[in-house]
């Protein structure tokens, strides 16, 4: 079989991926996309998407919980776990598919199987040859590998999302995202949760004040939190597992059922052969410029979770792929903005934030004001029987512009995109202040908040 030619291919069919797509189609370009599992990639398939429904079902446990201070009798609930997972698994079976369809419609080639480099402007997948004007590294991620005895023990957060029985017990290796988030949903259902953390706090990128808020509300709730550990080995034992670890120069030991690896993730390019198509890395980080295109090969793009230093977020995923489409059809000429899109970690309550944290603005220098605000006490909170309801917001003090938000509670998965709003368009907290807004909501209580 000959060479097959294309405007553009793209390695790795998730929401990256789908954002190349839209520029580079509208434009009449031919485009490939190769993709060896599932449409959709990690979020819809085995991500934030199927993660959301068990939190969903771990937010209506608390509001159950929180019941009786609205005057209602309830009974003790019963999660039915399996079922739960089986609903999950309903909700996303038709999601590769629609997408499947969405792509056949705008008119891009879906090529199933693993690609790798032939060339620096070729790749190769099954018995094909691909040569491409532009080929884009769409990967994704993978679970972050951890070279200790006995790792092979250890599932990833896709056996978690699979797995129909409730253990009685779990451990998390590493207290990321992943691991919070889990551990929320598993302590509402009844299960002995420990996070075992290398590094002295957990979530090191995000504000320390909002991470110290979600701790305590997390070992409020049961969940044992250990940080400043060095795992050394995971054993067969009579609970399941014996995870043995060093704490302050002494071994200790615990036993579960479950223990995840929620250690984070790293980029998806072992398999890609960057060799061959003059990519430059070091192993797991692309060497990229401003506009999302390799240093070495001026042919290759990258864009979502296969970058290393920008947030592994879906949307900011999408936004990369839909700057590297319109880069590929109008020359390399957009650049990414990251300073306020908004992050939020589904503990329940949630942890929201945006832009810079307070470390990292008085840090750049300049005059900021910090706004600290327990809301513990606040008629809104109580209203709604909230465990907790905190933020900071930082603006800077020249320009009266907000730098960063941190929220926790107070439905900040919600109140977090009207910072990030006015942060994109420079509404200054002095505007935001004034602003007249429904009441009583949440989003009221904002301009007591700057």
């Amino acid at each position: 079989m000959g060479i097959e030619k294309f405007d553009t291919v793209i390695l790795g069919g998730g929401n990256a991926a789908m954002g190349v797509t839209i520029a580079t189609r509208a434009a009449g370009m031919s485009v490939a996309l190769i993709e060896d599992r599932d449409l959709g990639g990690t979020c819809p398939n085995r991500g934030c998407t199927p993660k959301k429904i068990l939190v969903a079902a771990a937010q209506a446990l608390d509001a159950i919980a929180r019941a009786k201070t609205h005057g209602i009798e309830v009974g003790t609930p019963r999660l039915d776990w399996a079922a739960l997972i089986a609903r999950e698994k309903m909700m996303i079976k038709p999601i590769p598919e629609r997408l499947g369809k969405s792509l056949a419609d705008r008119g891009v080639e879906v090529i199933r199987g693993r690609a790798a480099f032939a060339a620096p402007d070729a790749v190769k997948v099954g018995g094909r040859v691909l040569e491409a004007k532009n080929i884009v590294i769409a990967t994704g991620s993978r679970p972050r590998t951890l070279p200790m005895p006995g790792a092979e023990h250890m599932i990833t957060s896709d056996e978690v999302l699979s797995d129909a029985t409730l253990p009685r017990s779990v451990v998390f290796i590493g207290g990321g995202v992943i691991a919070l988030e889990f551990s929320h949903v598993y302590v509402r259902a009844g299960v002995k949760v420990t996070i075992l953390e290398a590094l002295p706090r957990l979530l090191s990128t995000v504000d320390a004040d909002a991470v110290d808020r979600i701790r305590m509300e997390s070992e409020r709730l049961g969940i044992a939190i250990r940080t400043g550990v060095a795992v050394r080995r995971i054993e067969p034992a009579r609970e399941g597992f014996r995870v043995v670890y060093d704490e302050g120069g002494i071994e200790r030991s615990i036993e579960a059922e479950r223990v995840v690896n929620g250690a984070g993730r790293v980029a998806n390019v072992d398999a890609l052969d960057l060799e061959a198509g003059d990519v430059k890395h070091d192993g797991f980080r692309l060497e990229i410029d401003p506009t999302l295109r390799s240093v070495s090969n001026r042919m290759v793009h990258a864009c979502g979770d296969v970058l290393w230093n920008t947030p592994q977020l879906s949307p900011v995923a999408t936004y990369e792929g839909q700057i590297v489409g319109r880069n590929i059809v109008e020359g390399p000429r957009h650049r990414p903005d990251y300073a306020s899109i908004p992050a939020c970690v589904y503990t329940i309550p949630a942890l929201a934030s945006v832009g810079l944290t307070e470390a990292k603005a008085r840090e750049n220098g300049g005059k900021v004001r910090v706004q600290t605000t327990d809301m513990a006490d606040w008629i809104s909170t109580r209203t709604y029987a909230e465990s907790v309801a905190w933020a900071k917001v930082i603006i800077d003090a020249a320009s009266d512009r907000i730098l960063g938000a941190h929220l926790v509670g107070h439905s900040s998965e919600e109140l977090i995109n009207l910072f990030a709003l006015a942060m994109q368009h420079g509404i200054t907290a002095a505007a935001l202040h004034r602003r007249v807004y429904g009441y009583p909501t949440f989003s009221s209580d904002i301009k007591y908040l700057l």
